[in-house]
């Protein structure tokens, strides 16, 4: 099958829908569904993107075995300029989302890359990773993920939860695979996803008794016995109104596992608790050009955004405004600076396969769970009130108070219904629930940011340049300092 086209996802999710829950309310079709379905359209309209006919080129590449077209999502690449193709692929699919898809499929597909290329540290389940990688390239899966235990006792391993298997473990083998139970969160898109790779967050005790958690597997979301739980939905039926939550609210869900088989050959790790503490290293070789790439369009669509806003009031004449975005700008350019320089300092593995350098998109990871907060922040300092008197919908412009719209409204130069579409957005993204959820999204999607700075940015950076520095300056003032003694003597 190889690449598939947006009718291809919708009607595998219709005929395969994960077992979804809303409240007291199941969704049996996704795809239809008022609260599920617009952003499972979002995510076939960027299927659909791969066959553009302007795109094509570096959306797809003909695969050297096969002659399929596939995804270049899933291309290994052989070079600089095979993680270039990459990178306009990303950037095609960020920005027809506007950067607010994190789990847009090039996510997933980018994480299992970096399993694929280092498969041999899976040890007796390497061809399990190499296998997976080929099925989803051929079947063009969309994915999501859970990592993180559920909030019930965090003071306490998985074993002394509860429950035994309040935290998804190993309840028994059997010929055909393993028996799972328990809870993972946060399943991101989980409602419209084919498929979930499951692996625990790094940590993991190495008590006997919590062996069993010590797990990675994928499944697909239909399942049986596995079903998502998910949160309020943000999706709005006015795309005038609500230009993005209409489109672009990505689901989040806690996953149960109730005595789900998991066949053998989509184990990734077993009881491992040391696998599940170094698999990160591997993980987010190529996320992190991903997700650079859309936090730099998002980024991009806020300061847009925020030029746009000022620009229609004529605020964007003062300097503490224009202080303000230029600050936006400055974490554009940091974030282009970041994919360019892990693209042009990528070396080879012993397979030839290029590794983005992932010093400079570390940074970016760490920064960014600062930046996107921040960048909410600006656009309230920058737009006060004007995100609070917007009237509720632009139906106004068909009733008795029209008149008064218009006048009270406008803008400088530009009409009222021009300026209230403009500052619609503004505040989806500065003050509804839609926007603070993607606030909570940056700043923890990747982690939490704490434990991320210390392990990445100082614990296993190389301090090696830093330190030689230091080490120069004192040698220098020893060496002076003995050619005074000298002297003395």
């Amino acid at each position: 099958m190889a690449a598939i086209k947006g009718a291809d996802y919708l009607k595998r999710l219709k005929e395969n829908p994960p077992e979804t829950w809303m409240g007291d309310e199941k969704i049996l079709d996704p795809t239809s569904h008022p609260l599920v379905a617009p952003p499972a359209k979002s995510i076939a309209k960027l299927y659909d993107l791969q066959w553009d006919e302007d795109r094509k080129n570096y959306m797809l590449y003909t695969d050297s075995i096969t002659g399929k077209l596939n995804g270049t999502q899933y291309l290994v690449p052989k070079s600089k300029e095979d993680l270039k193709k990459r990178r306009l692929m990303h950037q095609a699919w960020a920005e027809a989302s506007y950067g607010f898809m994190g789990r847009s499929t090039d996510f997933m597909s980018a994480m299992l890359l970096g399993w694929y290329a280092n498969a041999e540290f899976f040890d007796d389940y390497a061809d399990n990773v190499r296998d997976y990688f080929d099925y989803i390239r051929e079947k063009d899966l969309y994915l999501t993920h859970v990592l993180i235990n559920p909030q019930v006792d965090r003071s306490q391993p998985p074993s002394k939860q509860p429950d035994e298997f309040t935290y998804l473990g190993v309840v028994r083998e059997t010929e055909e695979g393993i028996i799972v139970r328990g809870a993972k969160m946060m399943a991101t898109a989980g409602p419209y996803a084919d498929e979930v790779l499951v692996f625990p967050f790094a940590n993991q005790k190495v008590n006997a008794e919590d062996y069993k958690y010590a797990i990675s597997f994928a499944v697909p979301m239909s399942t049986p016995g596995l079903r998502v739980i998910a949160r309020e939905s943000y999706v709005r039926d006015s795309k005038i109104d609500h230009p993005l939550a209409s489109q672009f609210d990505e689901l989040d869900g806690i996953l149960v596992f109730d005595d789900v088989l998991v066949p053998w050959n989509r184990v990734f790790i077993y009881q491992d608790p040391a696998k599940v503490n170094q698999v990160l290293n591997y993980t987010s070789l190529y996320t992190g050009h991903q997700s650079t790439i859309r936090l730099m369009t998002k980024l991009q669509f806020v300061a847009g955004l925020a030029m746009k806003a000022t620009e229609v009031i004529n605020t964007n004449v003062f300097p503490q405004v224009q202080d303000l975005m230029g600050e936006l700008t400055t974490y554009i350019e940091l974030c282009r600076a970041s994919i360019i320089a892990s693209e042009e300092n990528a070396q080879p593995n012993e397979l030839g396969i290029y590794i983005p350098d992932f010093r400079p998109l570390s940074a970016i990871r760490n920064s960014g769970n600062r930046w996107y907060p921040r960048s909410r922040e600006i656009l309230q300092l920058i737009l006060a009130g004007g995100l609070m008197y917007q009237p509720s919908s632009l139906s106004v412009f068909d009733s008795p108070i029209k008149e008064d719209i218009e006048k009270y409204f406008r803008g400088a130069n530009i009409s009222a219904k021009e300026k209230i579409q403009i500052y619609k957005i503004a505040s989806e993204l500065a003050v509804s629930g839609f926007g603070s959820r993607h606030e909570l999204y940056e700043r923890y999607y990747a982690g939490d940011p704490l434990f991320l700075r210390i392990n990445s940015q100082y614990k296993n950076y190389d301090k090696t340049k830093c330190l030689s520095l230091i080490e120069g300056l004192l040698n220098e003032i020893n060496l002076e300092d003995t050619k005074v003694l000298e002297n003395k003597l």
